[in-house]
């Protein structure tokens, strides 16, 4: 399938200017990289890391967390949650690979770092996961220190990969071939221009509930994407990733992450009782050094009541990032002999064109 863009299907989310590159990286600094494992006829999985800049252990940043509904995990959240601090890179992996992933992180952390290696001091890599298992044998533990390794080193800024690349190889979104998926915002607050980026793992939803900008575009899907068997008894689950160069307090990355599950709730998801939608954010504005003689550390903050433009735009985000892991991925067969097909490119725009052409008449 060819790869397009929602511009090119005729599709605009929202009001606000999109970034240079439509992804996270638009926030100066962040990198994205992949490993991506596709091997035999059953193993689709990877790892993604999000490098937050390349020195995150000396200059940490603000982060925070929101947990829509917690059948999932990211380990290191209850210390990012306890001190308010993001001190390593956010990796993404399959469920039964976070323990494998995290000690990869450390064992790269604690070479890069001497105050790690040659002090002792100890990290808690923030790791989050879906589970790939309708196309990936997991139980297989195919992911290696190596692929995370080269993971890391693959990361870069500009224009990522996107689809089923990394964690996204085998996840399944809607019923739909899912994965990573990323979008950005430009807004203005003061006469300052602000950057507010997502990133996704997109593994959750039925299709008959997928939304595009509203529009109950599943129900259409549903009838000519064709018969084929899909996952029954696993909602599946999503990780969002959001970075920002605004400058944040802990509280306030909070509420940001809160309305980038209002965008997870566009596409359609009600948070089933088995799924795990949880949202990891950091703020790019402060970096807070992992020590000094000093007693005191400033920082710069926005007053809350000047974020409504930031919390628009990060729901804006948050959508398109979903829309795009669907869009970005292909037809994919794997374990066990299932097959998920990609989203149709020719029904999505047909059908949200024909919508969206009765909402204007409306509006009109």
């Amino acid at each position: 399938m060819k790869k397009s863009d929602l511009k090119d299907l005729g599709i605009k989310i929202g009001k606000f200017e999109q970034g240079p590159n439509n992804n996270i990286t638009d926030v100066k600094g962040v990198k994205v990289g992949h490993k991506t494992l596709i091997e035999g006829d059953d193993i689709r999985t990877g790892v993604t890391v999000i490098k937050p800049n390349d020195q995150i252990f000396y200059n940490k940043f603000i982060g925070g967390k929101f947990i829509l509904n917690g059948a999932g995990e990211v380990s290191g959240l209850t210390q990012l949650t306890e001190w308010g601090l993001l001190e390593t890179p956010i990796a993404l992996t399959n469920t039964m690979s976070v323990g494998k992933v995290s000690e990869a992180m450390s064992k790269w952390m604690s070479k890069k770092y001497e105050k790690i290696w040659n002090y002792r001091d100890v990290v808690i890599p923030v790791v989050g996961e879906c589970d790939d298992s309708f196309l990936n044998n997991s139980v297989k533990f195919h992911i290696t220190d190596e692929d995370v390794f080269d993971a890391i080193k693959n990361t870069k800024s500009g224009i990522i990969e996107q689809g089923s690349v990394g964690a996204g190889t085998g996840m399944v979104c809607s019923d739909l071939k899912g994965g990573i998926g990323s979008s950005s915002r430009i807004f203005k607050i003061h006469d300052k221009n602000y950057t507010v980026g997502v990133l996704v793992l997109s593994n959750f939803g039925d299709m008959e509930e997928l939304r595009v900008n509203g529009y109950p575009i599943g129900l259409c899907l549903a009838k000519d994407q064709g018969n084929y068997q899909r996952r029954v008894e696993n909602y599946g689950s999503i990780i969002t990733v959001v970075a920002t160069d605004m400058p944040l307090s802990t509280h306030q990355i909070n509420r940001l992450c809160k309305r980038a599950a209002l965008g997870i709730g566009r596409m359609g998801s009600y948070a089933a009782h088995g799924s795990g939608e949880i949202v990891v954010g950091f703020s790019t504005a402060n970096k807070i050094k992992h020590a000094s003689k000093k007693y005191q550390h400033g920082i710069h903050l926005i007053f809350d009541n000047h974020l409504n433009l930031a919390y628009q735009a990060v729901i804006e985000a948050t959508e398109e990032s979903i829309l795009n892991s669907l869009i970005h991925s292909e037809d994919m067969k794997g374990a066990d002999d299932r097959f998920v097909p990609a989203i149709r490119h020719d029904l999505l725009k047909k059908y949200y064109l024909q919508y969206d052409s009765i909402t204007k008449k409306i509006i009109k």
